[in-house]
Formats: structure tokens, sequence, C-alpha cells
């Protein structure tokens, strides 16, 4: 295998290694969330990390056989999106819900994995050579941005909800 192919494999182990790691720490911290967002977020970023691994697992098969990238663009198209799990659980919570800290925690070292995540594919995207590659990482830098900023979102409002709802409807706060 030449020196582009391997280094193709080598960065699609490493995703498809992250997706792994990525799963399983949202099963486990869905497990022991109390909150029904938590519970219902971590549960459908298990099924998106378990959806870009089959994705990075085909194109990985792809590229031991071919020996190249495939030139078919893989999409990341969800049932549901994560935002949509995200508006859909504050809406049945009640505002004076606080989780505790512990499901904070989790819920920042998400944010932390998506964060490496999100930067790696980027790199991936930048170094890539063929307009499929290039789309592919792109592609998942989305996906992994949209759960950065839904789990950044979950903590700011499971740590003050009262506060989140004022900043999200932009109350005034001078009296008028």
């Amino acid at each position: 295998m030449s020196k582009q192919p391997k280094r193709i494999t080598s960065a699609l182990e490493t995703a498809l290694q992250m997706e792994i790691e990525g799963k399983e720490f949202y099963q486990k911290a869905g497990q022991k969330s109390v909150s029904t967002l938590a519970q219902e977020l971590f549960k459908q970023l298990a099924a998106q990390e378990d959806i870009h691994y089959q994705k990075i697992k085909e194109v990985y098969e792809a590229v031991k056989t071919r020996g190249k990238w495939p030139e078919k663009e893989s999409t990341f198209k969800q049932q549901k999106s994560i935002q949509s799990v995200f508006k859909d659980a504050v809406d049945r919570m009640d505002a004076d819900f606080k989780a505790p800290s512990s499901e904070i925690e989790a819920l920042k070292v998400g944010m932390s994995m998506e964060d490496k995540s999100y930067s790696f594919y980027r790199n991936r995207e930048e170094e890539s050579e063929s307009p499929a590659e290039k789309a592919f990482y792109k592609a998942l830098t989305g996906e992994e941005r949209a759960h950065y900023l839904t789990l950044s979102a979950s903590v700011e409002y499971l740590s003050d909800p009262a506060g989140w709802f004022t900043m999200k409807e932009r109350w005034s706060l001078d009296g008028m």
C-alpha cells in the first residue's frame, strides 16, 4: 500500500476509535443521568456516534479494498436532529430543575470529546486531497460542531434553567 492510502487508513482508524469511545461514553453517561434532557441527549449522541462509526467503517473498507478514497460522497442524515432532542426535552422539563454536578460534568466531558473530534476532522478536511474526502470530513466537522453546541446549551440550561430562559428570550432586565 502506498503512502497516501496508508495516511488515509490511519486517519480513519483514529476516527473509528474516537467514535467507539464517544458512543461508549454517551451510553454510560445516559444510564447515570437523572434529567430527561441528559438522558435523551446522551442516548441520541450515542446513536449518532454509531452512525458516524458505520459511515467511517464503509469508507475505511473501501480504501482498504481499492487503495483510494471512494468517489461517492457520504452524508450523515439523522432521523432526529440533536438540536430537536434538546428542544423537546427542555419543553417537557420543569424550569426549576437543577441537575447534579456529576451530570453537568459528564456534559462537559462530552463537550471536550466533541471539540477534540471536531479539531481532528477539521485537520483531516484541510489535508484532504480528493473532493469526496474533503466533503466527508467537512460533514463530520458539522456533526461534531452541532453536538458540541447542543452539549454546551445543555450545560447552561441544566446549571441555571431560569438564566438560560432569560438569555434565550433576551428578556430586558432594565425594568421596562
